[in-house]
């Protein structure tokens, strides 16, 4: 998996605890529920989403990645673990995924690892027994895991509403009758001259009206493929064990690294 594959599926995957960071606070979950009554528009929605409020230090949920090709009727489906954590300026962020789902097949073990620590990008793939690595910033500069984000991807929550409107066009999702009640939907289609415009169509953002946190999202890129990425059981601001984002590397592995590009390269 080369370097812009894998940072693109990272991207993708840490987009969703992004929208967290706008409302992951202390505060209680019937405050923040009771701020955000009558969110029935796009404009109040992403008020909401926009407000700042005490940043999330921790989030760990289950998470399911579904990639699908349509025009070659393929589907694969990931599932596994994320991690996200906070301290000081420092923030890292960990992908770990276990099982693999490929069209009809059995579900099976499939071990792979994502890291974003400030500097480096590191992906560990236990079935071929590899590890790449690749530089995004200077050791005594790190960078925060969504300013890494919002290179490729709109940061919903934290990107500000008129530049939103400038790269999309945002509708409220209407919701279907007899279909859940417990989530609101933003639908974002991709304007002509939009800095994302050759990369994707449309992206759908479906937040969860309880806890007001994402619970999933859809992008459909440009080639027709559909990423959809589901965010269960989440865990908001609960001590994670610091061994969670240790980088332990077996025996037997190979190690490929890229620096990072000089600006005049």
């Amino acid at each position: 998996m080369n370097e812009r594959v894998t940072t693109k599926v990272f991207f993708l995957l840490l987009i969703t605890v992004g929208t967290c960071r706008a409302c992951g606070s202390t505060e209680s979950l019937a405050s923040c529920e009771a701020k955000r009554q009558n969110t029935n528009s796009v404009e109040n929605i992403l008020k909401q989403l926009n407000q700042k409020t005490s940043e999330l230090k921790c989030y760990e949920a289950r998470i399911e990645y579904l990639f699908s090709q349509p025009l070659f009727e393929s589907e694969t489906l990931r599932a596994g673990v994320l991690y996200y954590q906070k301290c000081g300026e420092k923030s890292t962020l960990r992908i770990n995924f276990q099982t693999l789902k490929q069209d009809d097949e059995k579900e099976q073990k499939y071990i792979e690892h994502y890291i974003f620590d400030g500097v480096w990008l590191t992906h560990i793939d236990y079935q071929i027994k590899e590890i790449k690595r690749y530089q995004q910033a200077e050791p005594n500069e790190p960078m925060d895991v969504f300013d890494l984000a919002s290179r490729n991807f709109p940061l919903i929550g934290l990107t500000q509403t008129s530049d939103l409107k400038k790269q999309f066009e945002i509708k409220l999702i209407e919701q279907q009758a007899g279909g859940a009640v417990d989530f609101v939907g933003l639908h974002l289609k991709v304007k002509p001259d939009s800095i994302y415009k050759s990369d994707y169509t449309s992206i759908d953002f479906w937040i969860d009206k309880k806890l007001y946190l994402p619970a999933k999202i859809i992008a459909v890129s440009t080639e027709e493929d559909i990423y959809e990425i589901k965010f269960l059981k989440p865990k908001v601001n609960k001590k994670i064990d610091k061994r969670a984002f240790e980088i332990k590397i077996p025996n037997g592995f190979t190690t490929e690294t890229t620096p990072l590009k000089k600006k005049d390269e």
